[in-house]
């Protein structure tokens, strides 16, 4: 009764289209309660949360620390006054400034990802003088109107036209096209280090460096959409560092709230923060930088050095990634390619309509995956970094399974 009551609601008040979807999928339940890589529903049933809240779950669900911290907040100063200093906003824009790269320094709080895009993109047109933007094709930076023009994917803009003007798409991983589009009249680059929501698609070695360089040289700056690949997603920091990379701005989100607390940060270096130190009221948020959310961060931040979370997540990759490419040679009629680094993994298919039956098998057999949004194509696993050898060689072998079903069937698609 509990869960048709549930969907009942979701098709009265939140969307039926939605209802219908999730049922076809085979989730017909009602999340109850979550505790490291395990998701339980209302009836009980345990579910290996391998999709990890689209990567915000990077320490697991409701880990003890980032709990405590909130708790702690919530008891003396929950949201803030905005008329005082904010002792755990400043804690955590030191954080911030402590482990990203090169001279980031400066940070401001939302509450999202795409917030955090459509204020890179703001800080941009300040710091610069400029209107002009240069982004991906495939890429996904988010919903809301600024960061929805910089998505590279029609299907989510086309409805929505006329978007911001401005706005100049090339192919992701080709420094020549970036480099033509390059003016005197950018802004910036907005690039993802890796394309999520594309596919999980991997830029060619070099590529970002010598995007910095493109951007240097024309007086433009870098943002990096670190939104989906920072906090240790990829088995470093942020994305941009396993090529060195130092971005004027970045966009970070997702697992920056630990998986406790919705957060999202613009963080800038000087140079590209100047306009906002001249006025810093430009641009303000009534929810961003409240004490509940940042001290969510802080503590996020302790447990990835506390508990060695960039090493573990990278190790735990690798051997998930090993363990995939393994059931890919075995069947290259369903899987094409494996890829991605750290907790970051993407699962090509040979026919768009697998990615639907697999995540359904998956399911199934309560491991839960999707597709990425641009690709339907790709199976995407972002699994917590706290993820266990032994749940992995699980997942693997639930995986193999279901790829075994599909390819029984995969002609048919």
């Amino acid at each position: 009764m509990y869960v048709e009551e549930t969907i009942n609601k979701y098709e009265k008040y939140i969307n039926p289209a939605q209802a219908k979807l999730f049922r076809f999928m085979g989730l017909d339940s009602v999340e109850a309660e979550a505790s490291g890589w395990i998701i339980k529903d209302s009836n009980g049933k345990e579910f290996i949360d391998c999709l990890g809240g689209y990567g915000m779950f990077a320490l697991g669900h409701r880990h003890p620390k980032v709990v405590e911290a909130v708790e702690q907040a919530l008891h003396t100063m929950p949201m803030c006054g905005k008329v005082l200093f904010n002792r755990q906003m400043a804690d955590l824009a030191e954080a911030l400034a402590d482990i990203t790269p090169g001279a980031l320094q400066y940070s401001f709080f939302v509450n999202s990802g795409t917030e955090a895009v459509e204020g890179c993109l703001k800080v941009a047109r300040l710091a610069t003088k400029r209107t002009n933007f240069v982004a991906a094709k495939n890429a996904f930076h988010g919903k809301t109107m600024g960061s929805l023009t910089a998505t590279g994917r029609d299907l989510y803009r086309d409805p929505f036209k006329p978007l911001l003007s401005g706005f100049t798409h090339v192919e992701y991983g080709d420094a020549d096209a970036l480099a033509a589009a390059v003016d005197e009249n950018t802004a910036a680059v907005i690039l993802e280090p890796i394309q999520g929501e594309g596919g999980i698609i991997v830029p060619p070695a070099g590529y970002l460096a010598k995007a910095k360089e493109i951007c240097q040289a024309k007086g433009a700056l870098l943002i990096a959409d670190e939104v989906q690949t920072g906090m240790g997603r990829t088995g470093k920091w942020f994305g941009v560092d396993h090529e060195g990379v130092e971005p004027d701005l970045m966009a970070c989100a997702k697992a920056l709230g630990g998986g406790v607390m919705p957060i999202g940060a613009i963080i800038g270096t000087p140079d590209a923060w100047k306009g906002l130190i001249e006025a810093p009221f430009l641009h303000t948020s009534t929810f961003g930088g409240n004490q509940l959310a940042c001290a969510a961060g802080v503590a996020a931040i302790k447990v990835m050095k506390e508990e060695n979370l960039l090493e573990r997540g990278s190790e735990a990759g690798a051997y998930l990634k090993a363990g995939l490419e393994k059931i890919a040679a075995e069947f290259p009629s369903v899987i094409t390619e494996v890829r991605g680094r750290g907790m970051m993994i993407g699962i090509e298919l040979t026919k768009e309509g697998a990615g639907g039956m697999l995540m359904s098998l998956m399911i199934m057999k309560n491991i839960i995956v999707a597709y990425t949004l641009n690709n339907p194509k790709v199976i995407r696993m972002e699994p917590p970094l706290i993820m266990p050898k032994e749940v992995i060689d699980h997942v693997l072998e639930a995986f193999r399974d279901a790829v075994a079903q599909t390819a029984d069937v995969i002609e048919d698609l």
